[in-house]
C-alpha cells in the first residue's frame, strides 16, 4: 500500500503536497473535503444574484405578447419556474462528488463521450447565453448613455460593450471566492432597486387587462406552451448546478441544497418576470428599455438600466465560470484565466452581432426554445442518473480517464447515456415551435410545443431503458459512496 498524490488528467495546476497520508487533488474541478466550507444558503445567494437579471423581465413582457391574458401569463410563470426544483435536484451531485457538472456527467455519458454531449453542448449554450445577457446589459447601457447626455452613436456603443465585457470577465478570473463575497452584496442592491420598480410596475399595471382578441383552443395552447418553454429555458441552463455545490460539505443535506438553490434561483425569477408580466399590460413590451419610461418617474429611470446592467454583470460572471470548467471538460488545456479570456473574447464578439446585425427580440425567442430541445433531455438523463444511483459520486474516480476506469464503458462512451439524450432530443426536435421552423408534431397539434416534456420523458425513459448496455466494461451503479476525509486514499 502505497499514498499518492492524485492530480487530474489534464489539470493545469501542479499537485499539493502529500500531507498526513490524506490524498489531494487540487485544481479547478476537484475541491478535497478538508477544503469543503459554507452552507446551502451560500449557493442560494450566488443563484439570487445571478437571477436578478432584465432577461426575465422581457420573458414576462413576452407573455403578453403571446396574446395571454395577465391570469393566464402569471399562471404559466408559475409553473414554469418550479423547472428550479430539478436544478437544485442535480445540484446534490456537486457535494457529494467534490466535482463539477462537467465532471459529474461523465457518470452517464462516459470519458469521451462527455466531452461533446455534456462539456461540449453546455460550452456552446454557455457562450450563446452569455452574449444574449451581454447584449441586454448593453442595450441598457446604450439607454443610461442617453440618459446621461452622452451621443450614442456606434463609437460609443462599442465602447459601453467593450466595458461591461471587461468588467464581468475580470470579476470571473478571480474565481468562486470572489462571487461568494460579491454575490449577496450585489443581491441586496439589486433587490432594493427592484422593490421600487416593482411598486411603480404594480401602481400602473392594469389589472382588468384583456386581450384584445382572446385566445381560446389550439391557439391558446400553443400560446401556453410556447411560453412556458421561453420561462423554463433558462432555468434549465443551469445543468451546471454541480458546479458551485461542489465547494459544500460533503456531509451537507441533500433537501436543503435542492431546496436552497431552487429558492436562490426561482425568487427573483418569478418576481422578475411578474413584473414584466405587469408592465405588459401598460406598455410595449417590444423595446421595454426604452417604453418602461412611461410607468416609472423620471429620477428611477436611471437606477433601473443600472441593475438591467448589472445583472448582466452578474450571471455572466457565473456563465464565463462554468464554461471554463465546460472547456476543460472537453479537453482544451487552457489555464483558467487564458480560458476566461478565450470565452470572454467569443461572448463579446456573438453579443456585438446580436445588438447591432439582428432582430434581437426574435433571436432570442428562437434560440431559447431550441435550447430546450437538447437541454430537457440533458437534465432527464442527469436527474434519472442521480436517481438510481442515489447520488453516489466518487469525485476521484470520475477523474479517472483510463480504459480500466470505473467511468470508461465502450470505448469511453457510456452508450446508454448517449442514446438516451440522441432519443430525447430528436423528440423534442420534432415537436418545438419557433418563428424558424414549425416541426411535425407540433403542425399536427396546432401549433402545441412539447418539445420539454416529450425531450425529458422520452430521454429518461430510454436512460432507464438502456443502462444494461453500461456493464460490459462499467456498471452505472458501482461508484462507491464518497469517503469521508480520513478514507480518501490511493492504494
Amino acid at each position: 500500500m502505497s499514498d499518492t498524490v492524485l492530480t487530474p488528467q489534464g489539470s493545469t495546476a501542479a499537485p499539493a503536497t502529500d500531507v498526513a497520508g490524506k490524498v489531494e487533488v487540487r485544481g479547478i474541478d476537484f475541491v478535497p473535503p478538508e477544503e469543503r466550507h459554507g452552507g446551502p444558503r451560500d449557493v442560494a445567494w450566488i443563484y439570487f444574484s445571478a437571477n436578478m437579471l432584465y432577461l426575465f423581465f422581457v420573458l414576462g413582457g413576452t407573455m403578453i405578447l403571446l396574446g395571454l391574458s395577465m391570469w393566464q401569463s402569471i399562471g404559466v410563470v408559475l409553473v414554469a419556474n418550479l423547472v428550479y426544483v430539478l436544478v437544485g435536484w442535480l445540484a446534490t451531485s456537486g457535494f457529494a462528488s467534490g466535482t463539477p457538472s462537467a465532471v459529474v456527467s461523465r457518470a452517464f455519458f462516459g470519458v469521451h463521450g462527455n466531452r461533446v454531449l455534456m462539456s461540449g453542448v453546455m460550452w456552446v449554450i454557455a457562450v450563446v447565453y452569455g452574449a444574449i445577457n451581454l447584449a441586454l446589459g448593453a442595450l441598457a447601457g446604450f439607454a443610461l448613455a442617453g440618459e446621461l447626455g452622452i451621443p450614442v452613436n456606434v463609437p460609443v456603443q462599442v465602447v459601453i460593450l467593450l466595458v461591461l465585457a471587461v468588467v464581468t470577465f475580470t470579476v470571473c478570473i478571480y474565481g468562486h471566492a470572489t462571487m461568494v463575497k460579491l454575490s449577496p452584496v450585489f443581491g441586496l442592491v439589486m433587490s432594493a432597486v427592484l422593490l421600487l420598480l416593482g411598486v411603480f410596475v404594480v401602481r400602473e399595471a392594469d389589472f382588468g387587462y384583456v386581450p384584445a382578441a382572446p385566445l381560446e383552443g389550439s391557439p391558446l395552447l400553443a400560446s401556453l406552451l410556447i411560453g412556458f418553454t421561453l420561462i423554463a429555458a433558462p432555468a434549465m441552463s443551469y445543468v451546471n448546478g454541480a458546479d458551485f455545490a461542489r465547494y459544500l460539505p460533503v456531509s451537507s443535506s441533500r433537501g436543503k441544497v435542492t431546496l436552497w438553490t431552487a429558492a436562490g434561483g426561482m425568487l427573483p425569477s418569478v418576481v422578475i418576470s411578474l413584473l414584466g408580466v405587469l408592465a405588459g399590460t401598460r406598455i410595449d413590451m417590444t423595446d421595454p428599455q426604452v417604453s418602461i419610461a412611461e410607468i416609472v418617474p423620471t429620477w428611477f429611470y436611471p437606477l433601473f438600466l443600472f441593475v438591467v446592467v448589472g445583472g448582466s454583470v452578474s450571471n455572466n460572471v457565473l456563465l464565463a465560470y462554468s464554461a471554463g470548467l465546460y472547456q476543460q471538460g472537453m479537453g482544451v488545456k487552457l489555464s483558467r484565466v487564458r480560458s476566461v479570456l478565450l470565452i470572454g473574447v467569443l461572448i463579446t464578439a456573438v453579443a456585438a452581432y446580436a445588438s447591432f446585425a439582428t432582430d434581437f427580440l426574435v433571436t432570442v425567442s428562437n434560440f431559447l426554445q431550441f435550447s430546450i430541445t437538447v437541454l430537457a433531455p440533458l437534465m432527464a438523463v442527469y436527474a434519472t442518473d442521480i436517481a438510481v444511483r442515489r447520488n453516489r459520486y466518487d469525485g476521484l474516480a470520475l477523474h479517472d480517464e483510463t480504459p480500466n476506469g470505473p467511468f470508461w464503458y465502450r470505448g469511453g462512451v457510456n452508450w446508454a447515456g448517449a442514446i438516451a439524450l440522441l432519443l430525447g432530443s430528436v423528440t423534442a426536435l420534432l415537436c418545438v415551435n419557433t418563428t424558424l421552423w414549425t416541426a411535425p408534431i407540433a403542425v399536427a397539434l396546432d401549433g402545441a410545443d412539447l418539445s420539454v416534456i416529450v425531450g425529458a420523458v422520452v430521454a429518461s425513459i430510454a436512460y432507464l431503458a438502456l443502462r444494461p448496455l453500461a456493464r460490459p466494461d462499467g456498471d452505472p451503479l458501482r461508484a462507491p459512496a464518497p469517503a469521508a476525509p480520513q478514507q480518501m486514499r490511493a492504494e
